[in-house]
């Protein structure tokens, strides 16, 4: 079976180890486009080389780059015309022009066509989207969904074609290993988008009434960075906390074994909530435990190996924070049944074994 991947996320390297983990199926001859660079919030993201065994990676340019719904891949179709696959698996939601023009190209050559979606939120877009989106869904052989409220959104928009819930990317275990322990606990960390919506600011206001000797480390970069600085000071916790900037993908499991706890205080908004949290199972892989919100898929993957409050409640979350730096026990606890969870549902082996039975599924129905 030939499959032919487009993602642009895969220029991200540890992201990777599922494509190896694909082409180790015997079934399965992979080659997967990606972009030379992807550009996110004005910061550009190079293609990192990381994990390339058993498959092809194929290098093609991208109009467009850092536009969302407009960017595409201007030689796909040339590629598909010389790769021949059996399958098409993009990566990107319907709605997108990257999607539309893949399905395009792939019906020209035969390929059947499947597509991935984080959406859980019902979004109506308006011409072409909406045109783009509606003959993506009828032409779509499989939707492969990132989240548990992505199936109901494909449905109430007319998708019945089937459909699974595989994330995205996992974490490769032997990588996103747990460091020495430690008995006292004081490194507070977040890993992720400097944005409103994912509750920084509330984070701020929790550890602000945190009695002790801790520390707040943020890693990444966004458009609350500049002002971060100026809250801690207003709060009277600026030396305490750390903004530690972005970091390359292969340098987060050294970053997330530097913390003690992993925080994700997302806050649902009109246009978002939380997709899934991919800092969550990172850290949980490195024995860190976590405390997420109660926005969109968090619960989810947190289940019963974390600590979930309500989103907006800084009260409950400064208490959820407080109750991990005192109590050593917690912390072991929940970090030995963090790491248990990735080992069952999301290391990079697991995602690869289950989108290649959603593969063998597609190909046996198309026989």
């Amino acid at each position: 079976m030939k499959v032919l991947m487009v993602s642009k996320a895969l220029v991200v390297g540890a992201y990777q180890r599922k494509l190896e983990e694909i082409a180790a199926q015997p079934e399965v001859q992979l080659t997967c486009v990606v972009p030379p660079s992807w550009r996110l919030e004005g910061r550009d993201q190079p293609l990192e080389r990381a994990y390339l065994r058993g498959y092809r990676l194929r290098v093609e340019p991208i109009r467009f780059n850092g536009s969302f719904h407009l960017f595409y891949f201007p030689t796909l179709g040339r590629v598909l015309r010389e790769e021949r696959p059996d399958l098409l698996h993009v990566d990107e939601e319907p709605y997108n022009l990257a999607t539309f023009l893949a399905f395009l190209s792939a019906r020209r050559g035969g390929a059947a066509p499947i597509f991935f979606t984080w959406q859980n939120l019902l979004h109506r877009y308006p011409p072409p989207f909406v045109w783009m989106e509606r003959w993506v869904l009828r032409t779509a052989r499989y939707a492969l969904l990132g989240n548990q409220e992505a199936g109901r959104v494909l449905a109430a928009k007319g998708y019945r074609g089937p459909s699974r819930v595989v994330p995205q990317f996992g974490v490769d275990p032997r990588v996103f290993t747990p460091g020495p322990a430690r008995a006292r606990a004081r490194v507070i960390g977040y890993v992720g988008r400097l944005v409103e919506e994912k509750g920084v600011g509330d984070l701020l206001e929790a550890v602000a009434g945190l009695s002790g000797d801790w520390e707040l480390r943020l890693v990444g970069s966004g458009p609350l960075a500049a002002a971060i600085p100026a809250r801690a000071t207003a709060l009277g916790i600026g030396p305490r906390v750390t903004l530690a900037g972005a970091i390359p993908s292969t340098q987060m499991p050294e970053a997330l074994r530097a913390l003690d706890l992993l925080v994700l205080p997302s806050r649902t908004r009109p246009n978002w909530k939380e997709q899934f949290g991919r800092a969550l199972v990172e850290a949980m892989a490195c024995g860190v435990p976590v405390v997420g919100s109660s926005s969109g898929e968090i619960p989810h993957v947190i289940g019963d190996a974390g600590l979930v409050v309500p989103e907006g409640d800084v009260q409950a979350l400064r208490q959820a924070l407080g109750r991990l730096l005192e109590d050593a026990d917690l912390r072991r606890a929940l970090a030995a049944a963090g790491r248990q969870r990735v080992l069952a549902h999301f290391t990079q082996q697991r995602i690869a074994q289950q989108t290649v039975e959603v593969y063998r599924e597609v190909a046996g129905a198309r026989a």
